[in-house]
């Protein structure tokens, strides 16, 4: 901290300051504390020391002294010769002494170009009879504000795509069998599901998209024969199959298909799950008899006994035999194929005239990654926003607006998206809004909640809340959060007084050739003391980018040394 002494000489004084030839109270020294006045967390707190020389104020004597700063009285200070009983501070005669006194308040714009001046009256004897008045002084400048250069703006977390490129698929048709046979009924390959099948095969040979990666063949038996013998219909079901698609796959000349040993084939013997699953939705059969037979096939193991057990229920097992079992009677033919989605140049196409036919995973994998246009991803996210619903490609979008300084249509996506899915990265944005809107203490209540994200973005909102920690006075907290070499890094160890640290910060950093980081840079030259020279052409290079710091750096008490310097006048006149 910087201090100043000023010295108030008292020889002006009116004639009545005099008594039997002896000065009532000689010359004061003010020594302020820091000194010009400077702001930290919303405060301006500063120490003024009263030096009163030996034999400096008569025994009798009371001072009081009243400092203002600016337009803001800020109280009585009173010190006191040692016969006069008080709440002063006593100065003892003979040697003289000092008075310190503290004080605090909270800032507002007004101080920023402010005097700290004082003033007061002198009163002698018990009685406190009035003998003069303490003329008008100036002691400090007021007040360095640089704390509030920190950038109130944050890095947004965007939110990324699912999208799968390619995906497994598949297609099936089902070739059912007559009760303890294997042969292939001609009908069956007439029926729709088969025919479609093979359509569908002889389709994909012209979509580029489509790649047939197998073909895969289970066979199956109904649970109401012996348990060894279904083992092996399902398997010769699977063989019979496969022979009969082959056929198929030849007479559709799609030759690629017709080897039986490229096929994936096995039999897997008694279907029970099916068997529970078509008993269920069968209404020919009540439910009690349903579930009787469940209780045989899971009880009774002897395949003779479990068939008569269920033939006694009559006309329920009719109905099993009509209704159940032929769907169980089977195989199935699979083709199991990759289906590849959009190409990048299909998205980047649609996202300008078939926004409709995009998946959500589509818009953002096109938003985030294919479009490098600012406005063609604004347009993009905003024509499918409210359509999809879908809460990362409002946060996205708004995450664009703040991009663009539009705060209105940035908050009112980040809430849409919030209301759907309160993310670690809404919650991030969310803070970012109240920043700006100056509501501090809702900032770091959001930023709190922004969590359960990548090492990435979690670092990112701690330095995001290093311009709340620089507005509080946390300068180590705010250059802790901050991994990187930025401005608001380089600012904080500036004001924690580490000058050396923070030159090579904003050296190094992206920041240096803003507007802000010149300016930054130039309030370091005066602090290091670099000279005029230096400090004018860093505000110079400053100016140059943003016209608004010549305003700000005639009134700025970090240069408040050069304000008399022609350069510096021209300069910011």
């Amino acid at each position: 901290m910087k201090s100043n002494s000023f010295k108030v000489f008292m020889g002006f004084f009116i004639s009545f300051l005099i008594l039997s030839s002896c000065t009532l109270l000689k010359d004061l020294d003010y020594t302020v504390t820091p000194s010009p006045l400077e702001m930290h967390g919303d405060s301006i707190k500063f120490s003024v020391t009263v030096n009163v020389p030996e034999k400096g104020i008569s025994k009798s004597v009371k001072a009081e002294i009243t400092p203002k700063l600016g337009n803001k009285a800020l109280g009585v200070w009173t010190i006191q010769g040692e016969k006069i009983q008080g709440n002063g501070k006593t100065i003892v005669f003979k040697p003289g002494g000092t008075a310190t006194f503290e004080t605090s308040l909270a800032y507002d714009p007004s101080l920023e170009a402010a005097d700290l001046v004082l003033t007061g009256k002198i009163y002698k004897g018990a009685k406190s009879k009035e003998k003069g008045e303490l003329p008008s002084a100036k002691i400090a400048d007021a007040t360095i504000v640089t704390p509030l250069l920190a950038r109130m703006t944050c890095e947004m977390c965007t939110q990324s795509d699912e999208l799968v490129r390619v995906v497994d698929k598949s297609v099936s048709a089902v070739i059912n069998y007559d009760k303890g046979k294997s042969l292939v009924k001609s009908k069956e390959l007439k029926d729709n599901d088969i025919v479609d099948l093979v359509s569908w095969i002889a389709a994909s040979q012209e979509n580029e998209k489509l790649e047939i990666q197998s073909i895969s063949i289970r066979g199956y038996a109904s649970p109401d024969g012996e348990f060894a013998k279904n083992g092996d219909l399902s398997t010769e079901r699977v063989e019979s199959a496969a022979k009969a698609f082959s056929k198929l796959m030849k007479k559709a000349k799609l030759e690629a298909y017709t080897d039986v040993a490229t096929y994936d084939q096995k039999g897997l013997g008694e279907d029970f799950e099916e068997f529970k699953k078509q008993l269920a939705a069968t209404e020919s059969i009540s439910e009690g008899d349903k579930n009787l037979f469940i209780r045989v096939l899971e009880m009774e193991k002897d395949p003779e006994k479990r068939e008569a057990e269920m033939v006694r229920l009559g006309k329920s097992y009719t109905q099993l035999e009509k209704d159940v079992f032929p769907n169980i009677r089977r195989a199935v033919i699979t083709i199991n194929y990759k289906e590849s989605g959009l190409t990048d140049e299909e998205m980047i196409a649609f996202a300008t005239n078939k926004t409709d036919t995009l998946t959500v995973e589509e818009v953002l994998f096109t938003g985030e990654t294919l479009l490098k246009d600012l406005n063609s991803r604004i347009a993009l996210y905003a024509a499918v926003a409210e359509k999809m619903n879908d809460s990362r490609v409002y946060n996205n979008l708004g995450s664009l607006y703040y991009v663009q300084n539009d705060i209105p249509n940035a908050k009112a996506n980040f809430e849409a998206s919030a209301e759907l899915n309160a993310s670690g990265e809404v919650m991030n944005n969310l803070a970012a809004i109240s920043m700006l809107e100056g509501d501090r203490e809702n900032s770091r209540t959001l930023f709190a909640k922004a969590k359960g994200m990548d090492a990435d973005k979690m670092s990112a909102v701690k330095a995001n809340t290093a311009g709340l920690d620089i507005l509080d006075g946390a300068y180590a907290a705010a250059e802790g959060n901050i991994s990187g070499n930025t401005f608001n890094k380089a600012l904080a160890q500036l004001l924690q007084g580490d000058l050396s640290s923070a030159e090579v910060t904003l050296a190094e950093s992206d920041d240096k050739n803003d507007a802000d980081g010149l300016y930054l840079a130039a309030i370091m030259a005066a602090r290091g003391g670099t000279g005029a020279s230096d400090v004018v052409a860093k505000l110079k290079l400053a100016i140059e980018e943003d016209a608004s710091f010549k305003a700000k750096a005639g009134k700025d008490r970090e240069f408040v040394k050069f304000f008399e310097d022609a350069a510096f006048q021209a300069l910011v006149k």
